[in-house]
């Protein structure tokens, strides 16, 4: 395997430079290229310049990807093909008083969607007219950024939607299959975050439906290589053509591990001129599968604020797959998605692979970096999730549960402060803790750690014998299994309030990892804050950046006068486009940054007089 440098971190001197791509590619001796899941998979002219090159783009054909891609077109052709679509615009007339009107005929709410969009960029929902202008000036301003063309269009927006997406195969021979669908719900910020299949509370007959309604949109493009079809389905079943991708999606491992396939290997063969290696006929649909993506965010009170920095420790389990590019002391950078892994599960059915996919997240350890694991914990948890009930808007729709304030259980005070307590102990030259048999007559050995603010007191009545106290309680537990079991690791086993339980220790140079029956990282460095929704705060009497970024627009000037929540400046970071909006009703003393500059975290952007 050989690795090649193709420029700096800007996707536009590397990852989108086609010609960097492609010389580095025939430099290499490649006879083929895989686009992967973004920046050019669905670019119709690099397909087309791969072909011009000698080189085989493994993917669909350039017109297919450029008919798919273009909205408007491909609704069209859906129609044709008689597939369901969602009322709409996709004309060409493109002025924003046109859209405007076009909404008020289709009726708000409406979705306004990048025309050569996907992933969740470009896209915002405009609930009334008032609000249209902004939402359409910044869907236009990110679909610029991300795709360079800000051509939109107009759809009804279907209220409690699912976002159900089938996956298609197709060859070079007229084959055509699909391998079962894909509920991809649970999102935030429209972009996805567990992802299953099959869809929960299907009906068999809709199921073969949306499969024979994606391979008729699969064969109306003559579409050869992988590639999904999304559909939105309204509660009563129905459902509507949305986009096709026309490339593997991030998550098409859940589809592999319910038809025992390997996609990519598809792919190649397919690529090669190969027929299709199974008939529609011969596709199983096994068990249930989850994935989840594991975000370095921070979820608190459903900010979902990205994060950039050092991941100073990484470690998964080893009973799931692991879809991952990076190692301990790696960083996540500003200039690309936050994502630092797919955890992927297979079960018998959906209960099981969720209880599955619960285990391996409480299992996975990472430091450095705020993630959404804990969210991601809460979620699987939640009886409506547990019971199928799953659309687009159920993280705002359930936000009071998922984020709600919740008192700290005693096992967590109890494993932390034991933890903190072991960590202070010297280890023998073997790598395993010296006897604790400190314990003499009269004698009660006694340690204060500092847990999450509160004074934890761990008395060691004999060597396994232990009182925690805190806040006037007592608990009275049994201390065993004491271990090291790695470099600065250890992990030890806990039984009390009627629990027995085993926790694993992480000693890093400036943190201390728990997990047990919490996931904890205690004594970190304050690197990062939170942010609330108006990034910045009447106590600063300023508006700051929450992440470090490119400030895109500056929307008013020194000595406006602005109302509380009123744009004041546009960032984007991690792909993502950012308003920064003012915390309270005041005048604007002076403009702190400029249009094209990149700002640190916490910098001032306005100050206010």
């Amino acid at each position: 395997m050989q690795a090649f440098h193709i420029g700096p971190p800007l996707a536009a001197e590397s990852y989108l430079n086609m010609d960097k791509i492609i010389n580095t590619a025939l430099r290499s001796g490649a006879q083929a290229i895989h686009p992967g899941y973004g920046f050019l998979s669905e670019n119709a002219g690099f397909a087309e310049r791969c072909a011009q090159a000698g080189l085989v783009f493994i993917g669909p054909p350039a017109q297919a990807i450029r008919d798919m891609g273009a909205k408007n077109v491909s609704k069209q052709i859906m129609e044709d093909a008689k597939v369901p679509v969602v009322k709409g615009f996709h004309g060409e007339d493109q002025s924003d008083t046109n859209l405007k009107k076009k909404s008020q005929e289709i009726g708000y709410p409406v979705m306004l969607k990048a025309v050569y969009g996907g992933g969740g960029k470009g896209m915002r929902i405009a609930w009334n007219e008032a609000e249209f202008d902004e939402k359409l000036a910044s869907a236009r301003n990110e679909a610029k950024k991300s795709f360079g063309n800000d051509e939109m269009l107009v759809e009804k927006f279907v209220e409690k939607p699912r976002h159900v997406e089938v996956q298609v195969f197709g060859d070079h021979h007229g084959n055509y299959v699909h391998l079962w669908e894909r509920d991809c719900s649970v999102q935030r910020r429209h972009q996805k975050i567990i992802e299953e299949a099959p869809a929960p509370n299907m009906a068999h007959e809709t199921r073969l439906k949306l499969g024979e309604s994606a391979v008729r949109a699969a064969a109306a493009v003559g579409y050869v290589g992988a590639g999904t079809v999304e559909f939105i389905m309204d509660p009563r079943g129905e459902f509507y053509f949305m986009e096709m991708n026309t490339r593997l999606q991030v998550e098409h491992p859940v589809s592999e591990a319910i038809t025992g396939t390997d996609l990519v290997e598809w792919q190649l063969r397919v690529a090669q001129g190969e027929k299709l290696p199974l008939k529609q006929s011969e596709i199983p649909l096994n068990g249930h599968a989850f994935e989840c993506r594991v975000y370095a965010e921070d979820t608190h009170k459903g900010a979902f604020m990205p994060t950039a920095g050092k991941l100073s420790y990484v470690d998964f389990p080893e009973d799931a797959r692991i879809d991952t590019g990076v190692v301990s002391g790696d960083e996540v950078s500003i200039h690309y998605d936050p994502m630092i892994a797919k955890v992927v599960v297979w079960g018998p059915d959906r209960a099981a692979a969720a209880a599955k996919l619960e285990s391996a997240l409480a299992r996975t350890r990472i430091s450095g970096l705020p993630t959404n694991i804990s969210f991601v914990r809460t979620v699987l948890a939640h009886p409506e999730f547990a019971a199928g009930n799953v659309y687009t808007d159920f993280i705002p729709d359930h936000h009071d549960e998922l984020f709600a304030e919740t008192e700290t259980p005693p096992e967590i005070y109890l494993e932390s402060a034991v933890a903190h307590t072991l960590a202070a102990l010297k280890k023998s030259n073997t790598g395993v803790f010296q006897s604790l048999s400190f314990f003499k007559i009269n004698l009660a050995p006694r340690f204060v750690q500092k847990i999450d603010g509160k004074d934890v007191t761990v008395q060691f009545d004999s060597d396994c014998r232990l009182t925690v106290s805190y806040d006037g309680n007592s608990y009275e537990a049994l201390l065993n299994d004491v271990e090291a079991v790695g470099h600065n690791e250890f992990k030890f086993t806990l039984e009390a309030n009627g629990r027995r339980w085993s926790t694993i220790v992480r000693d890093l140079p400036e943190t201390l990892m728990v997990n047990g029956v919490g996931q904890n990282e205690y004594d970190t460095p304050k690197v990062y804050e939170t942010f609330d929704s108006l990034a910045g705060g009447a106590a600063s009497h300023s508006a700051v950046a929450p992440m470090p970024g490119i400030i895109e627009k500056i929307l008013v000037k020194s000595g406006d006068q602005v109302t509380t929540g009123q744009a004041l400046v546009v960032m984007t970071a991690m792909k993502m486009e950012y308003i920064i909006r003012a915390p309270e009703d005041s005048t604007i003393e002076t403009i702190k940054c400029q249009a094209g500059k990149n700002v640190p975290k916490n910098a001032v952007l306005v100050q206010f007089a």
